[in-house]
Protein backbone atom coordinates (compact mmCIF):
# COMPACT_ATOMS: atom_id res chain seq x y z
CA UNK A 1 0.00 0.00 0.00
CA UNK A 2 1.36 3.40 -0.92
CA UNK A 3 2.21 5.35 2.24
CA UNK A 4 1.66 8.79 0.70
CA UNK A 5 -1.72 8.04 -0.84
CA UNK A 6 -3.10 11.50 -0.10
CA UNK A 7 0.02 13.46 -1.09
CA UNK A 8 -1.30 15.79 -3.76
CA UNK A 9 1.14 18.64 -4.29
CA UNK A 10 2.91 18.58 -7.67
CA UNK A 11 6.36 20.17 -8.02
CA UNK A 12 4.88 23.08 -9.98
CA UNK A 13 2.35 25.83 -9.40
CA UNK A 14 -1.29 25.02 -10.25
CA UNK A 15 -3.24 27.55 -12.32
CA UNK A 16 -4.63 30.57 -10.49
CA UNK A 17 -6.28 32.50 -13.34
CA UNK A 18 -8.36 31.90 -16.45
CA UNK A 19 -5.29 32.51 -18.61
CA UNK A 20 -3.35 29.91 -16.62
CA UNK A 21 -6.13 27.36 -17.07
CA UNK A 22 -6.22 28.09 -20.79
CA UNK A 23 -2.46 27.47 -21.01
CA UNK A 24 -2.83 24.19 -19.10
CA UNK A 25 -5.52 23.03 -21.49
CA UNK A 26 -3.47 24.05 -24.55
CA UNK A 27 -0.44 22.16 -23.25
CA UNK A 28 -2.21 18.88 -22.46
CA UNK A 29 -4.13 19.05 -25.78
CA UNK A 30 -0.97 19.60 -27.84
CA UNK A 31 0.17 16.62 -29.97
CA UNK A 32 2.37 14.03 -28.26
CA UNK A 33 1.89 15.62 -24.84
CA UNK A 34 0.35 13.09 -22.47
CA UNK A 35 0.14 13.39 -18.68
CA UNK A 36 3.71 12.16 -18.06
CA UNK A 37 5.21 14.58 -20.60
CA UNK A 38 3.02 17.39 -19.25
CA UNK A 39 4.39 16.77 -15.73
CA UNK A 40 8.00 16.82 -16.95
CA UNK A 41 7.55 19.98 -18.98
CA UNK A 42 5.90 21.71 -16.03
CA UNK A 43 8.59 20.56 -13.61
CA UNK A 44 11.35 21.78 -15.93
CA UNK A 45 9.75 25.09 -16.93
CA UNK A 46 7.55 25.99 -13.97
CA UNK A 47 4.40 27.02 -15.82
CA UNK A 48 2.35 25.96 -18.82
CA UNK A 49 2.87 29.23 -20.71
CA UNK A 50 6.65 28.77 -20.71
CA UNK A 51 6.32 25.07 -21.59
CA UNK A 52 4.16 26.02 -24.57
CA UNK A 53 6.80 28.47 -25.75
CA UNK A 54 9.57 25.86 -25.77
CA UNK A 55 7.45 23.03 -27.16
CA UNK A 56 8.09 23.75 -30.88
CA UNK A 57 11.83 24.04 -30.24
CA UNK A 58 11.80 20.78 -28.32
CA UNK A 59 9.86 19.09 -31.11
CA UNK A 60 12.26 20.45 -33.76
CA UNK A 61 15.27 19.15 -31.85
CA UNK A 62 13.50 15.78 -31.84
CA UNK A 63 13.22 15.92 -35.63
CA UNK A 64 9.59 17.10 -35.85
CA UNK A 65 9.73 20.21 -38.05
CA UNK A 66 6.00 20.73 -38.60
CA UNK A 67 4.88 20.61 -34.99
CA UNK A 68 1.75 22.60 -34.15
CA UNK A 69 0.70 23.32 -30.57
CA UNK A 70 -2.95 23.33 -29.57
CA UNK A 71 -4.14 26.78 -30.57
CA UNK A 72 -5.52 29.44 -28.29
CA UNK A 73 -8.78 29.36 -30.25
CA UNK A 74 -9.17 25.56 -29.95
CA UNK A 75 -8.69 25.65 -26.19
CA UNK A 76 -11.11 28.55 -25.83
CA UNK A 77 -13.67 26.65 -27.91
CA UNK A 78 -13.40 23.64 -25.61
CA UNK A 79 -13.83 25.83 -22.54
CA UNK A 80 -16.88 27.51 -24.10
CA UNK A 81 -18.38 24.11 -24.93
CA UNK A 82 -17.74 22.88 -21.40
CA UNK A 83 -19.47 25.95 -20.00
CA UNK A 84 -22.47 25.34 -22.26
CA UNK A 85 -22.65 21.70 -21.13
CA UNK A 86 -22.41 22.60 -17.45
CA UNK A 87 -18.93 21.08 -17.02
CA UNK A 88 -16.23 22.56 -14.82
CA UNK A 89 -12.47 22.14 -14.97
CA UNK A 90 -10.41 20.60 -12.17
CA UNK A 91 -6.65 21.13 -12.38
CA UNK A 92 -4.00 19.04 -10.66
CA UNK A 93 -2.68 20.67 -7.50
CA UNK A 94 -5.79 22.69 -6.71
CA UNK A 95 -7.86 22.03 -3.59
CA UNK A 96 -10.79 20.77 -5.65
CA UNK A 97 -8.72 18.04 -7.36
CA UNK A 98 -9.12 14.53 -5.83
CA UNK A 99 -6.15 13.94 -3.52
CA UNK A 100 -6.00 10.20 -4.13
CA UNK A 101 -5.81 10.67 -7.89
CA UNK A 102 -3.15 13.36 -7.50
CA UNK A 103 -0.85 10.78 -5.91
CA UNK A 104 -0.39 8.65 -9.05
CA UNK A 105 2.59 9.21 -11.33
CA UNK A 106 0.52 10.03 -14.42
CA UNK A 107 -2.31 11.97 -12.81
CA UNK A 108 -4.45 13.80 -15.38
CA UNK A 109 -3.46 17.49 -15.39
CA UNK A 110 -7.02 18.49 -16.30
CA UNK A 111 -10.38 16.86 -15.56
CA UNK A 112 -13.80 17.91 -16.82
CA UNK A 113 -16.60 17.27 -14.32
CA UNK A 114 -20.39 17.40 -14.44
CA UNK A 115 -22.30 17.02 -11.20
CA UNK A 116 -21.68 17.53 -7.51
CA UNK A 117 -18.32 17.87 -5.79
CA UNK A 118 -19.42 16.08 -2.60
CA UNK A 119 -18.57 12.52 -3.79
CA UNK A 120 -14.89 13.50 -4.23
CA UNK A 121 -14.67 14.64 -0.62
CA UNK A 122 -15.41 11.18 0.78
CA UNK A 123 -13.12 8.12 0.72
CA UNK A 124 -13.64 6.21 -2.53
CA UNK A 125 -13.82 2.54 -3.50
CA UNK A 126 -13.74 1.29 -7.10
CA UNK A 127 -16.30 -1.39 -7.92
CA UNK A 128 -15.75 -2.95 -11.35
CA UNK A 129 -16.49 -6.14 -13.23
CA UNK A 130 -18.05 -7.94 -16.18
CA UNK A 131 -20.25 -6.18 -18.71
CA UNK A 132 -22.17 -9.43 -19.24
CA UNK A 133 -22.66 -9.91 -15.50
CA UNK A 134 -24.80 -12.74 -14.21
CA UNK A 135 -27.88 -12.13 -12.10
CA UNK A 136 -25.90 -13.17 -9.02
CA UNK A 137 -23.00 -10.88 -9.93
CA UNK A 138 -25.34 -7.94 -10.45
CA UNK A 139 -26.98 -8.54 -7.09
CA UNK A 140 -23.58 -8.75 -5.42
CA UNK A 141 -22.48 -5.48 -6.99
CA UNK A 142 -25.63 -3.77 -5.73
CA UNK A 143 -25.24 -5.18 -2.23
CA UNK A 144 -21.60 -4.09 -1.98
CA UNK A 145 -22.31 -0.61 -3.37
CA UNK A 146 -25.24 -0.07 -1.03
CA UNK A 147 -23.36 -1.33 2.01
CA UNK A 148 -20.23 0.71 1.31
CA UNK A 149 -22.31 3.80 0.55
CA UNK A 150 -24.11 3.60 3.88
CA UNK A 151 -20.73 3.39 5.60
CA UNK A 152 -19.64 6.69 4.04
CA UNK A 153 -17.74 5.56 0.93
CA UNK A 154 -18.19 6.89 -2.59
CA UNK A 155 -18.44 4.23 -5.30
CA UNK A 156 -16.29 4.75 -8.41
CA UNK A 157 -16.93 2.85 -11.64
CA UNK A 158 -16.89 3.24 -15.40
CA UNK A 159 -20.56 3.55 -16.45
CA UNK A 160 -20.33 0.34 -18.49
CA UNK A 161 -23.00 -2.32 -18.73
CA UNK A 162 -23.34 -4.99 -16.06
CA UNK A 163 -21.42 -4.56 -12.81
CA UNK A 164 -20.60 -0.87 -13.39
CA UNK A 165 -24.22 0.11 -13.99
CA UNK A 166 -25.44 -1.92 -11.02
CA UNK A 167 -22.88 -0.29 -8.73
CA UNK A 168 -23.81 3.22 -9.90
CA UNK A 169 -27.55 2.59 -9.52
CA UNK A 170 -27.12 1.27 -5.98
CA UNK A 171 -24.98 4.20 -4.83
CA UNK A 172 -26.84 7.14 -6.39
CA UNK A 173 -28.21 8.30 -3.05
CA UNK A 174 -25.00 7.83 -1.08
CA UNK A 175 -22.43 9.01 -3.64
CA UNK A 176 -21.13 7.69 -6.95
CA UNK A 177 -18.57 8.80 -9.56
CA UNK A 178 -18.63 7.68 -13.20
CA UNK A 179 -15.30 7.93 -15.02
CA UNK A 180 -15.96 8.36 -18.74
CA UNK A 181 -13.93 6.90 -21.59
CA UNK A 182 -14.76 9.78 -23.93
CA UNK A 183 -15.84 13.35 -23.29
CA UNK A 184 -17.72 13.94 -20.06
CA UNK A 185 -20.75 14.98 -22.14
CA UNK A 186 -20.74 11.84 -24.34
CA UNK A 187 -22.68 8.94 -22.85
CA UNK A 188 -21.42 5.47 -23.73
CA UNK A 189 -23.13 3.08 -23.94
CA UNK A 190 -26.19 5.10 -24.89
CA UNK A 191 -28.43 2.66 -22.99
CA UNK A 192 -27.04 4.21 -19.80
CA UNK A 193 -28.19 7.72 -20.73
CA UNK A 194 -30.84 7.86 -18.00
CA UNK A 195 -28.36 6.57 -15.44
CA UNK A 196 -25.75 9.10 -16.59
CA UNK A 197 -28.26 11.93 -16.17
CA UNK A 198 -29.06 10.72 -12.66
CA UNK A 199 -25.35 10.59 -11.81
CA UNK A 200 -24.89 14.17 -13.03
CA UNK A 201 -27.82 15.20 -10.83
CA UNK A 202 -26.89 13.26 -7.69
CA UNK A 203 -23.25 12.23 -8.11
CA UNK A 204 -20.39 13.14 -10.45
CA UNK A 205 -19.24 12.34 -13.98
CA UNK A 206 -15.64 13.09 -14.91
CA UNK A 207 -13.19 12.61 -17.78
CA UNK A 208 -9.71 13.73 -18.82
CA UNK A 209 -10.69 13.61 -22.50
CA UNK A 210 -11.68 16.64 -24.59
CA UNK A 211 -15.30 17.71 -24.48
CA UNK A 212 -17.58 15.87 -26.93
CA UNK A 213 -14.94 13.26 -27.82
CA UNK A 214 -16.59 9.98 -28.80
CA UNK A 215 -14.72 7.14 -27.08
CA UNK A 216 -12.69 4.56 -28.96
CA UNK A 217 -11.08 1.38 -27.66
CA UNK A 218 -7.76 3.12 -26.93
CA UNK A 219 -9.45 5.57 -24.54
CA UNK A 220 -10.57 2.97 -22.00
CA UNK A 221 -7.20 1.83 -20.58
CA UNK A 222 -6.33 5.44 -19.59
CA UNK A 223 -9.85 5.72 -18.15
CA UNK A 224 -9.21 2.63 -16.04
CA UNK A 225 -6.11 4.13 -14.41
CA UNK A 226 -8.29 7.03 -13.21
CA UNK A 227 -10.84 4.65 -11.72
CA UNK A 228 -8.06 2.91 -9.78
CA UNK A 229 -6.31 6.18 -8.93
CA UNK A 230 -9.37 7.71 -7.31
CA UNK A 231 -9.92 4.78 -4.98
CA UNK A 232 -8.46 3.42 -1.79
CA UNK A 233 -9.09 -0.07 -3.12
CA UNK A 234 -10.52 -1.89 -6.14
CA UNK A 235 -13.20 -4.57 -5.73
CA UNK A 236 -13.77 -6.88 -8.71
CA UNK A 237 -17.16 -8.58 -9.15
CA UNK A 238 -17.01 -11.13 -11.98
CA UNK A 239 -14.22 -10.88 -14.52
CA UNK A 240 -13.07 -13.34 -17.15
CA UNK A 241 -9.42 -14.38 -17.44
CA UNK A 242 -8.82 -11.85 -20.23
CA UNK A 243 -11.33 -9.25 -19.11
CA UNK A 244 -10.65 -5.55 -19.62
CA UNK A 245 -11.43 -5.21 -15.93
CA UNK A 246 -8.01 -6.70 -15.21
CA UNK A 247 -6.43 -3.62 -16.83
CA UNK A 248 -7.90 -1.65 -13.94
CA UNK A 249 -6.41 -4.21 -11.56
CA UNK A 250 -2.94 -3.85 -13.10
CA UNK A 251 -3.17 -0.08 -12.81
CA UNK A 252 -4.30 -0.40 -9.21
CA UNK A 253 -1.34 -2.66 -8.37
CA UNK A 254 1.06 -0.18 -10.03
CA UNK A 255 -0.48 2.57 -7.92
CA UNK A 256 -0.19 0.62 -4.68
CA UNK A 257 -3.94 0.12 -4.25
CA UNK A 258 -5.52 -2.85 -2.49
CA UNK A 259 -7.21 -5.50 -4.65
CA UNK A 260 -10.28 -7.47 -3.55
CA UNK A 261 -12.35 -9.94 -5.55
CA UNK A 262 -15.60 -11.85 -5.28
CA UNK A 263 -15.10 -15.58 -5.97
CA UNK A 264 -17.26 -17.47 -8.45
CA UNK A 265 -17.98 -20.97 -9.63
CA UNK A 266 -14.94 -22.56 -11.32
CA UNK A 267 -16.88 -23.50 -14.47
CA UNK A 268 -18.29 -20.00 -14.98
CA UNK A 269 -16.02 -18.13 -17.40
CA UNK A 270 -17.05 -14.83 -15.84
CA UNK A 271 -15.41 -15.89 -12.58
CA UNK A 272 -12.02 -16.95 -13.98
CA UNK A 273 -10.31 -13.60 -13.49
CA UNK A 274 -11.63 -13.12 -9.94
CA UNK A 275 -10.64 -16.62 -8.87
CA UNK A 276 -7.13 -16.12 -10.25
CA UNK A 277 -6.79 -12.79 -8.45
CA UNK A 278 -7.72 -14.46 -5.17
CA UNK A 279 -5.23 -17.26 -5.80
CA UNK A 280 -2.55 -14.62 -6.41
CA UNK A 281 -3.26 -12.81 -3.14
CA UNK A 282 -6.31 -10.58 -3.58
CA UNK A 283 -8.62 -10.40 -0.58
CA UNK A 284 -11.61 -12.73 -0.93
CA UNK A 285 -14.92 -10.88 -0.60
CA UNK A 286 -18.01 -12.68 0.67
CA UNK A 287 -19.98 -9.64 1.83
CA UNK A 288 -19.51 -5.94 2.50
CA UNK A 289 -17.91 -6.49 5.92
CA UNK A 290 -14.92 -8.15 4.24
CA UNK A 291 -14.36 -4.95 2.23
CA UNK A 292 -14.89 -2.68 5.23
CA UNK A 293 -12.33 -4.62 7.26
CA UNK A 294 -9.65 -3.93 4.64
CA UNK A 295 -10.65 -0.28 4.22
CA UNK A 296 -10.46 0.39 7.96
CA UNK A 297 -6.97 -1.08 8.05
CA UNK A 298 -5.86 1.03 5.08
CA UNK A 299 -7.20 4.23 6.63
CA UNK A 300 -5.51 3.41 9.94
CA UNK A 301 -2.21 2.90 8.11
CA UNK A 302 -2.58 6.28 6.42
CA UNK A 303 -3.01 8.00 9.77
CA UNK A 304 0.13 6.30 11.15
CA UNK A 305 2.47 5.67 8.21
CA UNK A 306 5.75 3.90 8.85
CA UNK A 307 8.80 6.11 8.88
CA UNK A 308 11.47 5.31 6.30
CA UNK A 309 14.56 3.74 7.79
CA UNK A 310 18.23 4.04 6.86
CA UNK A 311 18.00 0.95 4.68
CA UNK A 312 15.63 2.83 2.36
CA UNK A 313 18.41 5.04 1.05
CA UNK A 314 19.37 4.42 -2.58
CA UNK A 315 22.93 4.48 -3.91
CA UNK A 316 24.01 7.72 -5.53
CA UNK A 317 23.26 7.71 -9.27
CA UNK A 318 26.04 7.96 -11.82
CA UNK A 319 26.69 10.97 -14.04
CA UNK A 320 24.49 10.87 -17.16
CA UNK A 321 26.19 10.15 -20.52
CA UNK A 322 25.67 12.45 -23.51
CA UNK A 323 22.26 12.42 -25.22
CA UNK A 324 22.89 10.01 -28.15
CA UNK A 325 24.58 7.50 -25.86
CA UNK A 326 21.81 7.78 -23.27
CA UNK A 327 19.11 7.36 -25.91
CA UNK A 328 20.79 4.20 -27.16
CA UNK A 329 21.14 2.82 -23.63
CA UNK A 330 17.44 3.43 -23.03
CA UNK A 331 16.49 1.73 -26.31
CA UNK A 332 18.73 -1.23 -25.46
CA UNK A 333 16.76 -1.76 -22.24
CA UNK A 334 13.30 -1.23 -23.73
CA UNK A 335 11.27 -3.60 -25.84
CA UNK A 336 7.65 -3.81 -27.04
CA UNK A 337 6.46 -4.89 -23.57
CA UNK A 338 5.98 -1.93 -21.20
CA UNK A 339 8.23 -1.66 -18.14
CA UNK A 340 8.02 0.67 -15.16
CA UNK A 341 9.91 3.92 -15.62
CA UNK A 342 11.23 3.58 -12.05
CA UNK A 343 12.71 0.22 -13.00
CA UNK A 344 14.34 1.76 -16.09
CA UNK A 345 15.91 4.44 -13.90
CA UNK A 346 17.26 1.79 -11.52
CA UNK A 347 18.62 -0.31 -14.39
CA UNK A 348 20.45 2.70 -15.81
CA UNK A 349 21.77 3.75 -12.36
CA UNK A 350 21.05 7.35 -13.26
CA UNK A 351 18.93 10.06 -11.68
CA UNK A 352 15.35 10.69 -12.75
CA UNK A 353 16.40 14.26 -13.56
CA UNK A 354 18.86 12.92 -16.14
CA UNK A 355 16.52 10.38 -17.71
CA UNK A 356 13.27 12.38 -17.80
CA UNK A 357 14.37 14.90 -20.47
CA UNK A 358 15.70 12.05 -22.62
CA UNK A 359 12.38 10.21 -22.42
CA UNK A 360 10.49 13.38 -23.34
CA UNK A 361 12.76 13.86 -26.37
CA UNK A 362 12.36 10.23 -27.43
CA UNK A 363 8.61 10.42 -27.02
CA UNK A 364 8.50 13.50 -29.23
CA UNK A 365 10.54 11.58 -31.81
CA UNK A 366 7.99 8.79 -31.68
CA UNK A 367 10.49 6.07 -30.73
CA UNK A 368 9.29 5.68 -27.16
CA UNK A 369 5.70 5.22 -26.04
CA UNK A 370 4.22 5.88 -22.61
CA UNK A 371 1.51 3.71 -21.05
CA UNK A 372 -0.83 4.17 -18.08
CA UNK A 373 0.64 3.37 -14.70
CA UNK A 374 4.04 4.95 -15.29
CA UNK A 375 5.07 2.35 -17.90
CA UNK A 376 7.18 2.92 -21.01
CA UNK A 377 8.12 0.84 -24.07
CA UNK A 378 9.60 1.09 -27.54
CA UNK A 379 7.10 2.40 -30.08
Amino acid sequence: MAKDLFSSHPPFTPPTSEEDRLSWLRLIRSPRVGPATFHRLMTEHGCAATALEVLPTLAKSAGVDTYQRCSHAAAEAEIDLARAKGARMLCLGTDAYPHTLASISDAPPVLWCIGKRAPILRPMVALVGARNASSLGTRMARALAEGLGHEGYTIVSGLARGVDAAAHHASLKTGTIAVMGGGVDVIYPTENSVLAAAIADQGLRLSEQPMSLHPQARHFPPRNRIIAGLALAVVVVEAAEKSGTLITVRDALDQGREIMAVPGHPVDGRAGGCNRLIREGATLVRHVEDVLEVLRRLQAEQKHPDKPGPDDARPAPQVAPDAPQLHQRILDLLGPSPVAEDQLIRDLSLSAAAISPALVMMEMQGIVRRHPGGLVSRS
